[in-house]
């Protein structure tokens, strides 16, 4: 879905940019444009951030254990 129509950026970008190590929105913002013009784009832009910041922990933190065989 389009999050940014100025910038054409979509919620897979955003999500994209946050598994690919962005760690808070000014960091997706630098990286993809979004939010850098008319602003409407912001409130969704941080929900998205915000919900793949959280999946992203919890599949590192899955990560953390191992099978007890």
């Amino acid at each position: 879905m389009y999050v940014c129509l100025c910038k054409g950026i979509t919620d897979n970008q955003i999500k994209d940019a946050v598994f690919g190590g962005a760690s808070n929105l000014r960091e997706v913002r630098k990286q993809l444009g979004v939010m850098s013009q008319c602003g409407k784009c912001g409130i969704m832009t941080k929900q998205i951030v915000e919900e793949t910041l959280s999946d992203r922990s919890v599949e590192e933190q899955s990560n953390l254990f191992y099978a007890v065989s």
